[in-house]
């Protein structure tokens, strides 16, 4: 594994009594260009504090962190992908409460703030809640691709609610169209985009606090509440509102599905995916001219705001030393989020940051949904227990598209949770 260090050059110090420049380890799962990234972004905080900053990535880091801080040797830093690790290792006592008045700056700070604030509690080994964990860098989910020129010709409208989105739908097959490409082909992990509809489409039924007892099964999956949610993914798999038709979603690569976007005549208009689906439309798309997104959206009649369904890497202290509270401080700072926003592949809640710092107007735009958000929710499968988040939730969505009831599947699922309580 590749390290690198630098030297601060100017010794700042960034919290009363942070006189001495320390050596600050930060282990990531970040590689390849996103290593240099987040390496820039460190580099800055060694040269304000003076701190020597060492950044260490590995493509195994959940199995490397459980390893390094049983054995006491953890980074001073730990930048996890998943919530769900770090609550398991605070709960053994493997990580540091952040500092007094974190918790604080955070509601007050990034949008959707409590949102924040729960997603980086935990419970400690003395079985109270402390807010262990800082959000930075995160990613969006809850978008709807679609060709600007495709919507143009037909006269159709940019949707402002799910009400209207569903008239959309209806409106586009009445003209002749196909609404929707729909793919959940992923080889051993076929069926996980479907996940993600049935997620957003809880936050879009419920309140959050109900999304968050059904991500800890403290409501059970054959809660008719769920059903519910798998049967308003259900309403968009109509044979005629999806390219090829219900039986054709399972086994369409979720890598293929928007390329329907771009046929002529087109055979779909809109395709839900996360912010990452543009490396997989074809070669010379420009995001913002050739196709656009837009949120998708929540129902009017519901009146649970504007809820946004992503994930998110948390930065958390495994072995506590004075600069390790001052690089979480640093990350207060709308510097230490503008910096990555300069690069590429950076969204922020930050509300403190400028937008104009965004080097691509694709990421400023997303960042806006983001900002635009009242509750924010880590996908749910990430958070669940393996063998369900990403075993028979997926093939349980496999399932319910091939024809099974929305019950049965439930059930199902749920029997598999329960079998490793």
């Amino acid at each position: 594994m590749k390290k690198l260090i630098y030297a601060g050059v100017a010794a700042i110090a960034l919290q009363a009594g942070s006189v001495t420049a320390e050596q600050l380890t930060v282990f990531g799962p970040w590689l390849g260009p996103d290593q240099e990234m987040v390496e820039t972004v460190l580099k800055a905080f060694a040269e304000e504090s003076g701190h020597d900053v060492r950044y260490v990535g590995s493509d195994s880091f959940e199995q490397q962190i459980v390893i390094d801080a049983e054995a006491g040797s953890a980074p001073n830093i730990a930048v996890f992908p998943q919530p769900g690790l770090a609550a398991d290792m605070a709960k053994r006592g493997f990580l540091t409460p952040l500092a007094d008045g974190t918790a604080d700056w955070v509601r007050e700070n990034y949008a959707a703030g409590d949102s924040w604030v729960d997603l980086g509690t935990f419970k400690g080994p003395d079985g109270q809640d402390h807010l262990y964990g800082f959000f930075y860098k995160v990613d969006l989910k809850s978008l709807v691709w679609y060709v600007p020129e495709n919507f143009e010709d037909a006269g159709y409208e940019i949707p402002q609610s799910m009400e209207e989105l569903k008239a959309l739908t209806e409106q586009i097959v009445a003209d002749g169209g196909t609404p929707w490409c729909i793919g959940l082909g992923s080889g051993g992990a076929t069926g996980w985009p479907a996940t993600d509809w049935v997620e957003d489409l809880m936050l879009r039924t419920q309140p959050a606090s109900v999304y968050d007892q059904w991500v800890t099964n403290e409501i059970p999956f054959t809660d008719e509440r769920v059903v519910n949610a798998i049967e308003e993914f259900g309403w968009f798999l109509k044979d005629e509102f999806v390219a090829g038709g219900r039986k054709a979603v399972a086994t369409t690569d979720f890598r293929d599905s928007p390329k329907g976007l771009f046929t002529s005549p087109p055979q779909c208009y809109m395709h839900r995916q996360a912010s990452f689906i543009p490396a997989f439309f074809p070669e010379g798309t420009s995001v913002g001219e050739d196709v656009d997104f837009f949120y998708f959206p929540a129902y009017e009649s519901k009146d649970l705001g504007r809820p946004v369904l992503g994930a998110g890497t948390l930065w958390a202290i495994t072995n506590e030393n004075q600069a390790a509270h001052d690089l979480i401080k640093w990350l207060e700072t709308p510097k230490a989020h503008e910096i990555w926003m300069g690069m590429k592949g950076f969204l922020t809640p930050h509300k403190g940051v400028n937008p104009d710092a965004f080097s691509d107007p694709t990421l400023r735009k997303m960042n806006e949904i983001l900002l635009g958000a009242t509750t924010f929710r880590f996908d749910g499968s990430d958070l669940m227990p393996g063998a369900v988040g990403a075993g028979s939730f997926w093939t349980g969505m496999v399932d319910y598209v091939g024809g099974k009831p929305a019950a049965e599947v439930a059930a199902a699922i749920q029997a598999s949770w329960d079998a490793i309580k």
